[in-house]
């Protein structure tokens, strides 16, 4: 399964926020692991590096973004994907890119933590929580 993860569940895994981490940390290994194909948005990056630098300084929020890109697949944000998220009915543009960018690549599903702003959304959304008792994963065969 292709999934986007969504800025939020990206930072929570990258800043450790809790009570958030461990399940953003089970999708990350559930990519690990090929059990699911995780993605990002083109702008998750640049979300990820600001709010990073602010909590915990430039150096590591370089090696987030850093780890981020080698691990994970990334959408593209074109002209294309800008037009359909401001054309779209979201309330939250940031929002609206990302759906737009996930819809243009063909992913599945969005997991994201933020539900109430993707009540526009012509793609399953989940929370974290959602996805991976849905979609559980196991390391037995």
């Amino acid at each position: 399964m292709q999934i986007l993860l969504d800025t939020d569940v990206i930072l929570d895994l990258f800043l450790d926020r809790e009570p958030f981490a461990e399940a953003a940390a089970m999708l990350w290994q559930a990519h690990e692991q090929a059990y699911l194909t995780a993605y990002v948005s083109a702008i998750t990056p640049v979300n990820l590096f600001y709010i990073a630098r602010k909590f915990k300084g430039w150096d590591m929020a370089h090696q987030a973004v850093s780890e981020l890109l080698a691990a994970l697949p990334v959408c593209p944000v074109d002209h294309a994907v800008l037009q359909a998220g401001s054309a779209s009915d979201f309330k939250d543009f940031e929002d609206a890119v990302q759906h737009a960018s996930a819809a243009a690549g063909g992913i599945e599903a969005i997991v994201t933590r933020n539900i109430k702003d993707y009540q526009s959304a012509s793609l399953p959304v989940y929370t974290p929580d959602e996805f991976l008792r849905q979609f559980p994963f196991s390391n037995e065969g």
